[in-house]
């Protein structure tokens, strides 16, 4: 199925209102999205080089742009990376990137697909669920602003439990609603 980049947006945006903000697995992102200050960006990709200037093109702007106006961006990969594995191995280009261009310490990168699975889980684990979004994203977060928020709120080392306890306590029914992509094809 042909996808189009509006759909593709649509659906990460309710992905994150309904999932990581509805069921507050990441406190601190209601706030940007309230603002506005979310970039929801459709890479053409097909390739690993054209992942990384896609990449590059995006860090240079979040790193340019008033945090007023950008304060994160989600890259979303709808057309490359669709296995889990390679997905994963290309996060060592990431990586690569932020040193190569300074980066480390200033942006990192958090990442979601879906068939996220954690090392030492079975894909079928619930926990896993908080890493699964309806396509490959790479986040792109000022590290400034994630210890600003991290110093003001209670007990952040216990989110990573907390969310792993919810994805426990959902229901198929709730499951299936919440993440209709992992039981219907795209």
């Amino acid at each position: 199925m042909k996808l189009d980049d509006e759909r593709v947006v649509t659906e990460t945006q309710r992905w994150l209102v309904d999932v990581v903000i509805g069921l507050n697995l990441c406190p601190f992102a209601s706030k940007p999205q309230r603002a506005g200050a979310v970039r929801f960006v459709c890479s053409k990709a097909t390739k690993e080089e054209t992942l990384l200037e896609d990449l590059q093109q995006e860090l240079c702007l979040l790193a340019e742009t008033p945090v007023e106006k950008i304060e994160t961006t989600l890259l979303i990969v709808p057309h490359f990376l669709h296995d889990f594995y390679d997905y994963n191995q290309f996060l060592e280009w990431v990586d690569q990137l932020l040193r190569r261009e300074s980066w480390e310490g200033v942006i990192q990168v958090a990442s979601f697909h879906p068939e996220y699975c954690f090392a030492g889980t079975e894909p079928e684990d619930a926990e896993n669920l908080t890493n699964r979004a309806p396509y490959p994203i790479l986040h792109l977060i000022r590290e400034d602003r994630l210890e600003e928020v991290l110093e003001k709120y209670p007990d952040s080392d216990q989110i990573p439990e907390a969310n792993i306890t919810k994805m426990n306590q959902l229901s198929q029914k709730d499951r299936q609603r919440l993440f209709p992509y992992l039981f219907a094809g795209h």
